[in-house]
């Protein structure tokens, strides 16, 4: 596969830089180290940086020759809170927290294209490497959007990469239309009224009207969604009461709604509030409902996902690009800035022989460093050929 040369001399390098931050994981908007060390490094190659959007955000911003083209490509930085058991020399020294979904080689890989690019510059405009935190927690992708991100870097399209453990090395995917799903929030609270657990008819049992919200709720996607269309709904959380002889007060749903389309987003919301409400006033009881929205569903655009699909065939040869797959019910705050400019984000194979099976958001992922210069090489020959001189 025709991986830029330098690059692949920075292989080693990349694999130091990649399990650095692998063994330093940060949450959301404590990304200092990190950021700290993507500022230094793009300041070392000549790129200037801009610090502080969403607090801990990064833009290196490179220019070559005259053209007033522009694009962006992001890497996210932030971590998981969860525990590591791979027992790697590099596993996190942070109790708690660990790089679990590839942040530190989509971090990485931008590096070593920013590198590459900063040294032979063999394009005409501009690159924004965007560097990203708080992805996994309350979208840092959103709150660069909305202090200006492409009003101060403004961008003709936008690219993300995505880690992918159900792909083999040296394959990619790039698809146009939904790729991640919409991700909303509701919390249901069953007022009821407390009482003897003995004298059941003198209280009204909030536990009870919520079972039958769930059950009620559950026919929703089987029964007034269409069946040609994606939708999700699951209640993870029920809480209620203090004591194994309380009727208690109230209980307490919790539940995630994963959509791709905006229509049947806005139908989910609409027949889950009006369903949840009848429902627990059909057995007398009141209720509150909150409903929040969160990551809208990353859309590729036609133009930008067949970029980044002749730079990944470029580097890996077209039969190693997929160009057709079925959306991903996960959400990524990449949609923010993919309303804002045509954009794609790209999936990556990580799978070896070996290495790089575990699947995302496990104890027990880590990133396979094989993919390091395959990721920087796709970013390289992308800017090359939207910028190419005289384009």
């Amino acid at each position: 596969m025709p991986i830029r040369n330098s690059i692949a001399d920075l292989a080693a390098e990349m694999t130091a830089w990649r399990r650095d931050i692998h063994a330093h994981p940060e949450l959301g908007r404590q990304e200092h180290r990190t950021s700290d060390l993507v500022a230094r490094m793009l300041e070392s190659w000549g790129i200037a940086v801009t610090r502080g959007l969403a607090g801990t955000g990064i833009v290196g911003t490179l220019r070559a020759g005259s053209s007033d083209r522009a694009i962006g490509i992001r890497a996210d930085m932030d971590a998981l809170p969860m525990q590591e058991v791979t027992g790697l020399p590099y596993a996190s020294v942070h109790e708690g927290v660990m790089h679990a979904c590839g942040h530190d080689g989509h971090t990485t890989m931008l590096l070593g294209a920013a590198r590459y690019l900063a040294e032979t510059r063999n394009f005409d405009g501009t690159v924004h490497f965007i560097f990203q935190p708080d992805e996994e927690g309350d979208g840092g992708g959103r709150v660069m959007v909305e202090e200006g991100l492409f009003d101060r870097f403004p961008c003709d399209s936008v690219y993300a990469l995505h880690t992918d453990p159900s792909l083999p090395v040296g394959m990619a995917s790039a698809v146009a239309g939904p790729i991640n799903a919409a991700a909303d929030r509701v919390t249901i609270r069953i007022l009821g009224k407390g009482g003897h657990a003995a004298r059941p008819h003198l209280a009204l049992d909030p536990i009870l009207v919520g079972c039958h919200v769930y059950m009620a709720l559950q026919s929703i996607v089987a029964r007034r969604i269409d069946p040609l269309d994606s939708a999700v709904l699951s209640l993870c959380q029920f809480h209620a009461g203090t004591a194994r002889n309380v009727i208690p007060e109230d209980a307490v749903l919790n539940g995630t709604i994963r959509t791709l389309r905006p229509e049947v987003r806005d139908r989910m919301q609409d027949l889950i509030t009006s369903i949840a409400r009848a429902t627990a006033e059909a057995h007398g009881a009141a209720v509150e409902i909150e409903y929040g929205r969160g990551y809208p569903s990353v859309i590729n655009a036609d133009s930008a996902t067949e970029k980044v699909a002749a730079a990944a065939a470029e580097v890996l040869g077209a039969a190693q690009v997929i160009r057709e797959r079925p959306p991903s019910m996960g959400a990524e705050d990449f949609s923010y800035m993919a309303q804002k400019a045509p954009g794609c984000m790209i999936r990556l194979g990580q799978a070896g022989a070996d290495k790089g099976r575990v699947s995302v958001h496990n104890p027990k992922f880590d990133f396979n460093d094989d993919a390091l210069p395959i990721g920087a090489s796709i970013w390289a020959a992308l800017v090359e050929r939207e910028l190419g001189r005289g384009g």
